[in-house]
């Protein structure tokens, strides 16, 4: 076997929904899983309606171009050109299976064994899987109290085998936002050192600014040296059709092209259909989406005000990254968490580089709980006896 994917860690999310093994919930305390960032829900009925109309249609079900429908790349373009200002053309955008398919694909592009890639801690845990799959150094960023990178810290780890840093805004898990100036700081910086700058904003429709969270494209070069990945998948949820992009420049996407026909040929025909489908006609329902989120954002840091020495350290998106006030481990806390309170949470120390570095820390993904379910989930953890 490959000793780099032996050497990896089993997928988190597997592991967490393995500790439900056995355990019985009693009807009137059933189980709230805010592990996993994913909507429940299904897509909303009209974008059902369009996409049971697309089944219809025979070339819904054939291969297609191997970077996306032309129709949705394009369209694509425009609405990030229209969100963010500045110049995106349709050369310039990739459709992809997923956005985890995005970041492996443009990983392929940038680096092999040997190489090495920086990331902020904590870290979303697949990037750190696919990045030791191959072989490929994870530097970890340490981040101060507000979870924001600081550049002169990357700087100050840039070697000659650095060949990207890792960015995801809003961030998973931590839910924080990185304000505009400080990705221009790290976009300066990238470029300076000759290095890629990779931008996930896998959640940016459930940003809390109002307009442009920030203006990367508005530079008329930003693809010499920032790879942009998004995802579908939240945005009118489509999680289980597997449709994200990368945006980047149209000579790196002819090479990420040779890594996307041998790992899947094409993204889905109907999960392409359905993001066209969204991007021309669900503006105004994914507003309302964004603005319930915000409320629910709302609604765990009131609802946490109301227990005694847990801390709320970041929310943003579909997150939190709160501090728990035992004298636990959090991955030894999330487990007896399901079997006394029927809460399933990640444990911080599965998106840290050693597990003594997250043993204080919880990830809520609260997406999934509305004002009624995070107040379950305050009352839950109110009633601990640890």
């Amino acid at each position: 076997m490959n000793p780099a994917l032996v050497a990896s860690f089993a997928p988190p999310v597997m592991e967490a929904r393995g500790w439900l093994e056995g355990v019985a919930f009693a009807p009137d305390r059933p189980l709230l899983n805010l592990s996993q960032a994913a909507p429940v829900d299904p897509p909303p009925a009209p974008l059902r309606a369009a996409m049971a109309e697309a089944m219809e249609d025979a070339q819904t079900h054939l291969y297609g171009p191997v970077l996306g429908m032309p129709e949705l790349r394009e369209a694509l373009a425009a609405r990030t050109a229209a969100i963010y200002g500045g110049a995106v053309s349709v050369g310039q955008v990739a459709i992809t299976s997923g956005c985890n398919q995005a970041f492996c694909a443009a990983i392929a592009t940038l680096a092999g064994a040997g190489d090495a890639v920086m990331v902020p801690v904590p870290w979303y845990f697949n990037h750190k899987m696919w990045l030791d799959m191959n072989g490929i150094e994870t530097v970890p960023l340490p981040c101060g109290a507000d979870l924001l990178p600081d550049p002169a810290t990357a700087a100050s780890r840039i070697t000659p085998r650095t060949r990207a840093i890792v960015l995801v805004s809003p961030n998973n898990p931590a839910g924080v936002e990185y304000p505009p100036a400080l990705l221009e700081a790290f976009r300066d910086l990238a470029r300076a050192r000759g290095i890629a700058l990779i931008l996930d904003e896998t959640y940016r429709d459930f940003h809390a600014l109002e307009g442009a969270p920030h203006g990367l494209f508005a530079d008329p070069d930003w693809d010499d040296v920032l790879i942009h990945l998004y995802s579908f998948s939240k945005a009118y949820r489509l999680t289980g059709h597997r449709v994200g992009a990368m945006l980047a420049s149209p000579a790196r996407l002819e090479q990420a092209e040779k890594f996307l026909d041998s790992v899947a040929i094409c993204p889905t025909g109907l999960g392409q259909r359905a993001a066209l489908w969204g991007i021309h006609h669900l503006d105004g329902w994914l507003a309302g989406e964004r603005d319930e989120i915000l409320a629910r954002r709302a609604a765990l840091q009131a609802g946490f005000q109301r227990l005694p020495g847990w801390a709320v350290e970041s929310c943003g998106a579909y997150f939190a990254w709160v501090r728990h006030p035992f004298d636990l481990a959090s991955d030894a806390l999330a487990r007896r968490l399901v079997r006394e309170a029927a809460l399933l949470l990640l444990p911080g120390t599965m998106f840290m580089p050693s597990p003594a570095d997250g043993a204080a820390h919880l990830r809520i993904a609260f997406a999934n709980a509305d004002a009624a379910g995070i107040d379950v989930l305050v009352e839950r953890l109110a009633a601990l006896k640890l």
